[in-house]
């Protein structure tokens, strides 16, 4: 039987589409299939990996579930308290958005991470998603008419929600800074070759100007 989310989102790599690849980056041995990752070249399994996805995403419905009647059961006037548990659902939410669109993404072999970097890429989205509500370039649902306390709630408890979400030690997100150390390495090196490719066609240019003009 097909492994798959609650809601039926089914895995982008399934055991079949493994088994029928040809992608010399995917090996098997006796615990499955795995490759060493773009980003860490640590050796991860698609079984781990999609299992921690399924675990996350068993608990973020629980919590959603429970936030819903906390916020639905809460005294108006008790608009601290309110906040609180209406930051903490936008962040359970962006995890299980994120969480969904790792599951069932069948086009990029970078997805597949270990949980640790998996969880640092979810508190960068995070991170990148609080700044623009706080900028007003997003709206939320959860997001009263005066958000004052929400966003702040958000900014005091991302971090310590996700490391909650994730089951993660405290020293998880420690590691940030090396996992945003390879993204920019990567991303040094893509800019290299753009601009050495760049200067071959610029030069090719000249060539083809001075040769159309040494012609007339």
């Amino acid at each position: 039987m097909e492994k798959m989310l609650t809601i039926g989102i089914k895995r982008g790599f399934s055991e079949e589409r493994l088994k029928r690849q040809k992608e010399p980056k995917i090996k098997k041995d006796e615990k499955g299939y795995y490759l060493y990752t773009v980003n860490e070249n640590t050796k991860v399994y698609f079984e781990d990996f999609y299992n921690f996805l399924e675990k996350v995403e068993r608990s973020c419905l629980e919590e959603i579930k429970s936030l819903r009647e906390q916020i639905s059961q809460c005294d108006p006037k008790k608009e601290e308290t309110l906040a609180y548990y209406r930051a903490r659902r936008i962040i359970v939410e962006l995890v299980l958005k994120n969480v969904y669109g790792f599951y069932e993404d069948d086009s990029n072999l970078g997805v597949i991470m270990s949980p640790w970097c998996l969880g640092t890429v979810i508190l960068e989205k995070v991170e990148n998603y609080k700044e623009r509500l706080s900028r007003g370039e997003l709206l939320h649902s959860s997001l009263p008419e005066y958000p004052y306390y929400v966003l702040r709630y958000m900014d005091e408890i991302y971090k310590k929600s996700l490391l909650e979400i994730f089951e993660f030690p405290n020293e998880a997100f420690s590691v940030k800074w090396q996992y945003t150390e390879i993204l920019k390495r990567y991303s040094k090196k893509l800019s290299d070759i753009a601009a050495n490719l760049a200067n071959i066609l610029s030069l090719v240019k000249e060539y083809q100007h001075d040769s159309s003009e040494r012609v007339a």
